[in-house]
Order: structure tokens, then C-alpha cells, then sequence
């Protein structure tokens, strides 16, 4: 085992970044008082929203959609067999990525008969280059940091031991989505399209930390 002199520091990078992604999520839902009436009507609407999503194109950069579920809604005595209706719920989940078109599509769904919207939860791509710069500058700010140790103690730098990443992601205290469409229905009467909403993307804040070890020179403690 070498007895070189260790110094041991950690390195920290935080950045700023636009978003590059927004994420949506639809909630359609139907309520009959027949269990196919309920999946039909359901059926119609969730294809209603999937053909509006649809019409944005490549502005629509993923569209998914979760289950669907149709429950029995029990009257307040719950006989057996007392059912007051059934309603049905489908989750879509949209990823936006051309932000101009994202305001008007957050209304013109929310404007769908028995459909909620929540978001936008604004977000970088797993594979951002924020991320990757983030771990570099924290790299680069360990062998500073560790460099000017050594220039204090009269040492050099002649190698590195270990290099520890300690985590990479988005800083604690970002804000989650917020609903900005719950549960709407257009009111008999209603034509036209809605306005769009005004919508200012959160910027994104990107950590990264690694700890490292490097041997020196002997110090000059004189």
C-alpha cells in the first residue's frame, strides 16, 4: 500500500436549465346507469381526446395510455345487486416537447366533456446533456478543489485513488404539477374554441456531486 499523502474533497456542480419536455396527464371518464352505456360513452370520449392529442403532430413527442376501469357505483344502503351506475375512467399520459402548442392544447382538452387535465410537470430528457455537463463541472470542481489543498500545503497532485459519484438529478424543492384543467364540461350553449393558456416552463435546476481521493507530494510544512 502506497504511503503517498491522500487528500480527499468533494465536488459539486448546480445548473440552470430551460425544460425540454412537459408532461400532461388526461383523466377522461363516463357515469351511466348501464354498464355499457358507460364503456360505450367512455370508449368515445377517450377517442375524442387521443384524436385531439393526435392532430399536434410531432409537437406530441409520446402519448400513452394506462388502463381503463369501469366500477360499479353502490347505492348508500349496498343491498346486494343495488347498483346507481357505473362509471368509467381512462388515463392518457402526453409528453409535449414543442412548448408554443402546449397552452392551447392544455385548453382545448380541458374544454372535453367529463375530462381533467393536470400539469404541466415540466422536465429534462433522461438523456439531456444538462446532465452530463452537471457531472463534468463537479469532476472538474474535485480536482480543483483537491489542487488548491495541495498548492496550500506546498504538494502536487500526482494521481487519483478514487472517484465516487454521488448522485445526479434534479435539486430537491421543485414543484410538481399543478392542475390546470380539473374536470371540466362545456355548458349547453357553448361553441367556439377556448383560449389558450398562458404557460411559463419552470426553469429546471440540475445537481451533481462525486467525492474523490488523490495522492500528493510530500507537503512542506515549514
Amino acid at each position: 500500500m502506497s504511503d503517498a499523502p491522500i487528500i480527499s474533497v468533494r465536488g459539486e456542480a448546480v445548473l440552470e436549465a430551460e425544460p425540454e419536455i412537459a408532461r400532461l396527464s388526461v383523466q377522461v371518464q363516463s357515469q351511466e346507469s348501464d354498464r355499457r352505456k358507460a364503456l360505450d360513452r367512455l370508449t368515445e370520449r377517450n377517442r375524442a381526446a387521443l384524436d385531439l392529442i393526435g392532430s399536434y403532430g410531432e409537437a406530441v413527442e409520446k402519448l400513452e395510455t394506462g388502463g381503463l376501469v369501469i366500477t360499479p357505483l353502490i347505492k348508500y344502503r349496498r343491498r346486494e345487486g343495488d347498483v346507481r351506475a357505473y362509471q368509467g375512467t381512462v388515463l392518457i399520459k402526453v409528453t409535449v416537447a414543442d412548448f408554443t402548442v402546449l397552452g392551447e392544447l392544455v385548453a382545448r382538452l380541458g374544454d372535453l366533456e367529463r375530462t381533467r387535465v393536470d400539469g404541466p410537470d415540466w422536465d429534462l430528457r433522461r438523456d439531456s446533456v444538462v446532465f452530463r455537463r452537471a457531472a463534468e463541472q463537479a469532476a472538474q470542481e474535485a480536482v480543483a478543489r483537491a489542487r488548491r489543498y495541495a498548492d496550500a500545503l506546498g504538494a502536487r497532485l500526482t494521481g487519483l485513488v478514487e472517484l465516487s459519484d454521488e448522485g445526479l438529478g434534479r435539486a430537491e424543492g421543485m414543484t410538481g404539477p399543478v392542475a390546470l384543467a380539473g374536470a371540466f364540461s362545456r355548458a349547453p350553449g357553448d361553441a367556439g374554441e377556448p383560449e389558450p393558456i398562458d404557460l411559463e416552463p419552470e426553469v429546471q435546476i440540475v445537481r451533481a456531486a462525486v467525492e474523490a481521493r488523490f495522492t500528493t507530494t510530500a507537503p512542506d510544512l515549514g
